[in-house]
């Protein structure tokens, strides 16, 4: 037994010191090619040592006060290309959108989608699912008055369920996940869940928790070595978490499948499933796995970074009464009691810069997803080869400090002129931008303002009594929503 173990840990030391003479012949060739400047990296880790692994954003952000707007950085023996700055960024996914996207190849993505879907998928498998999916989220509503009905009538509920409190101390991480789920459910599947539906929920539990472990030290370890892969760890829990997902999803297209009629197709499973049928002698890309990825892909981009946007909006109405009850004015002299609705924010400038500052203060995904060149580029007087990862650090656009005057502050004024207007900022970029832009961006707007606005219209938000001060940390994760917390939601007379 010992000498087995000895064994594998011998051909393990090999094999990581050939991959580390590999690496440094690639360092060098790439260094003599003018690659981007970067700290020196240590033998077999790299910089891991540097890294601050439950917030790596923050080291990044702290190494491109030394390096410039495009450095290198080595975890393991990958090299990587980190982009910061709102000019450097745009330059990079809008200008040169050829050349930045791509998705990178990260392990654990490859591990859990094997490359299909849309989030994580590549070359014309990426384009044609992607295609697809914004035709057919735009035939059911998508930014129409048809979609926002469903969100309207999604809020009905959540408002009742916050007036049951009775303006008692309530935790809106569960109820504002499975809210903004409801209205993805409503376009994917057909109909809303109960809230206590106990199948809904376990699901969408497996996906927030996963969604918190990808950043976890032991998933960037299995991230850099994939050896790591062979031990337990939170990188299993995940992919044991997205097992149990997919098997979910798959007895939803079961049903589905049993009702199919492609005379009425009711929902977004329905139209694909309607393509597959029609392409049966090619199913390249319109197959049950690919499927299985885009629903779960539409449920993990479309209820985290809205719903925890949502939930730090709540917080920073709490953290700032007067800037609640200036948005509850616009609202009773625009709207009154009636419905809120999206026609509704171009005469409301103060809410809607609110609604922005929320967005970019709480920089919900702030490493962005990584990005991957898809040639041999020359980019602001750098070399970078084909196959670079590329982190675009999307936290250092929304808190430059050449476009806000003071990001690290929460001041709905960064979207305001002088006269109280709304002014849009080229740099708020909370969806990311170029090829790779999130495709729920026109309904995600939809949600904040019409839910945000329908909430304080129905309630004002404070702490709980006894609580004076309130956490603005944000969790660790791919999205960073705030800290657990307690709400109380007053009933406004």
């Amino acid at each position: 037994m010992c000498l087995s173990v000895l064994t594998v840990l011998f051909l393990v030391g090999v094999l990581t010191l050939i991959c580390y003479l590999n690496a440094i012949n690639v360092w060098n060739k790439r260094t003599q090619q003018n690659f981007p400047p970067g700290p020196r990296p240590l033998p077999v880790i790299g910089n891991l040592h540097i890294m601050n692994l439950k917030r790596p954003y923050k080291t990044l952000l702290k190494l491109s006060e030394k390096y410039g707007s495009v450095f290198s950085i080595q975890l393991g023996m990958k090299k990587m290309v980190v982009l910061t700055g709102y000019e450097t960024v745009k330059e990079a996914l809008v200008n040169h959108a050829d050349e930045f996207g791509e998705r990178a190849r990260v392990p654990i993505f490859q591990r859990f989608s094997k490359g299909l879907g849309i989030i994580f998928s590549h070359g014309e498998n990426c384009k044609v699912m992607r295609r697809f999916t914004i035709t057919t989220l735009r035939d059911f509503g998508m930014g129409k008055r048809t979609i926002e009905e469903k969100i309207i009538e999604e809020c009905g509920f959540l408002i009742r369920h916050f007036e049951s409190f009775t303006g008692t101390p309530f935790d809106t991480s569960v109820i504002m996940n499975t809210s903004i789920a409801n209205i993805i459910a409503a376009i994917v599947q057909g109909h809303r869940f109960d809230y206590l539906d106990p199948a809904f929920l376990r699901f969408l539990r497996l996906i927030t928790e996963s969604d918190g472990l990808l950043e976890s030290p032991m998933v960037a370890l299995y991230n850099i070595f994939p050896i790591f892969g062979l031990f337990p760890g939170s990188h299993k829990t995940i992919l044991k978490h997205v097992i149990e997902v997919n098997a979910s999803i798959k007895s939803t297209l079961m049903e589905c499948l049993k009702q199919l009629d492609a005379n009425d197709q009711r929902n977004f499973i329905d139209v694909f499933l309607a393509k597959q049928k029609e392409e049966k002698s090619n199913l390249t890309y319109f197959n049950e796995e690919n499927l299985i990825n885009i629903v779960q892909n539409l449920f993990a981009a479309g209820m985290g970074t809205t719903a925890s946007t949502l939930r730090w909006s709540l917080l920073l109405m709490m953290k700032y009464p007067e800037i609640q009850e200036k948005v509850q004015e616009e609202i009773e002299r625009v709207i009154g009691s009636s419905q809120p609705r999206i026609e509704h924010r171009k005469q409301m400038p103060y809410t809607d810069a609110v609604i922005h500052e929320i967005q970019r203060f709480a920089d919900v995904v702030p490493m962005n997803l990584p990005h991957e060149t898809t040639t041999d580029t020359n980019f602001r007087g750098y070399f970078i080869p084909k196959g670079t990862l590329i982190i675009p650090l999307l936290t250092s656009v929304l808190k430059d400090k050449t476009q806000f005057e003071n990001p690290e502050e929460f001041n709905p004024q960064h979207f305001l002129d002088s006269d109280g207007k709304f002014v849009k900022k080229d740099a708020f970029m909370p969806f990311s931008a170029g090829r790779r832009i999130c495709i729920g961006e026109t309904l995600a707007k939809m949600e904040l303002f019409i839910f945000f606005t329908s909430l304080l219209q129905k309630f004002t938000f404070h702490p709980p009594p006894g609580v004076t001060d309130l956490d603005l940390t944000p969790v660790s994760g791919i999205t960073t929503p705030p800290m657990p917390h307690l709400i109380c939601a007053q009933p406004r007379s």
